[in-house]
């Protein structure tokens, strides 16, 4: 059997699944991480998904709306961020608020489930996929608060499970076994890129059929290929550039032999990582993210 080759997920999400046509791929997706059938009603714009020429595809969020009027926010980051579980709590409240009008009542106040697939090490932890909710516990009692009969039928009060955000994260990278279930073809697809040619696992069917790299143009390929390229430099820089920023910092701390030479080391070492980027000509926000620095310091370099 030839060995199928098929767009990654992150330039399909990019360039591709946010077309109607295509909605079923990430429906699939969805629906075998919620474990309900998700329909999607429209995709939203999204500061993650905008198109440039000089786009490094560091981070591609999708964002969509279902039958039911939630939100659900697909997000894929290639590269380490320092803050990245303050900004997937600042993206969900964002669209809580930004889809809530002035004077709204609180019952308008829709779901919003966050879907984070992440290519970089964060935390500690033996599993791949990981899974947040939000319930109330009795500090002294231990036992979960829940809502009445009565709420839920005369007054139509939601749980908080139905209020409150879900969090996904995918820790990609982790993955290491042979994929026999839905979620874990799922997995094997966003890292290796594979897809069984019998797969039932929603999704993946369409995604044989759509996300096929033969099937793209001369000219797709070529742009593929150059993103795929540009994200394999910009990984072994960031790694070097850390290695080396690590090993300065170190050396300094030694030479010194007091904690301000550790520092003043370890912050040397932050700015080599900075200059190495930026002579690579990645874009000054992958840079802060990356480093800490301000745009102005970054400038600076």
């Amino acid at each position: 059997m030839i060995n199928e080759k098929y767009i990654r997920f992150d330039w399909a999400a990019k360039r591709m699944l946010r077309d109607k046509a295509n909605f079923d791929v990430l429906e699939g997706l969805m629906t075998v991480l919620i474990g309900e059938k998700v329909t999607i009603d429209e995709i939203l714009e999204s500061e993650g998904n905008q198109e440039s020429e000089t786009d490094k595809y560091n981070r591609v969020d999708v964002m969509a709306r279902n039958s039911k009027g939630e939100y659900i926010i697909v997000e894929v980051q290639l590269s380490r961020e320092r803050y990245y579980l303050e900004r997937i709590l600042y993206g969900v409240s964002k669209v809580i608020t930004d889809n809530m009008h002035l004077g709204d009542r609180y019952e308008k106040v829709r779901k919003v489930y966050s879907i984070n697939i992440i290519y970089f090490p964060m935390g500690k932890g033996k599993d791949y996929l990981y899974h947040g909710v939000t319930t109330f516990t009795g500090v002294h009692t231990n036992d979960t608060l829940e809502i009445t009969d009565y709420e839920a039928d005369t007054l139509r009060m939601r749980t908080p499970q139905q209020v409150f955000p879900e969090y996904f994260i995918i820790r990609v990278n982790e993955f290491n076994q042979v994929a026999t279930t839905p979620l874990e073809e799922w997995i094997d697809y966003l890292k290796n890129g594979k897809i069984k040619s019998d797969t039932s696992t929603p999704g993946l069917q369409e995604a044989r059929k759509k996300l096929l790299y033969m099937n793209m143009s001369d000219k797709e390929k070529r742009i593929y290929e150059h993103h795929i390229e540009n994200q394999m430099v910009e990984n072994d820089v960031l790694d070097t550039a850390r290695i080396e920023g690590r090993a300065e910092g170190r050396a300094e701390g030694r030479a010194e032999g007091r904690a301000e030479g550790r520092a003043e080391g370890r912050a040397e070492g932050v700015l080599q990582v900075a200059k190495s980027m930026k002579q690579l000509g990645l874009p000054v926000e992958t840079i802060a993210q990356a480093t800490g620095l301000s745009f102005e310091d970054i400038e600076k370099l």
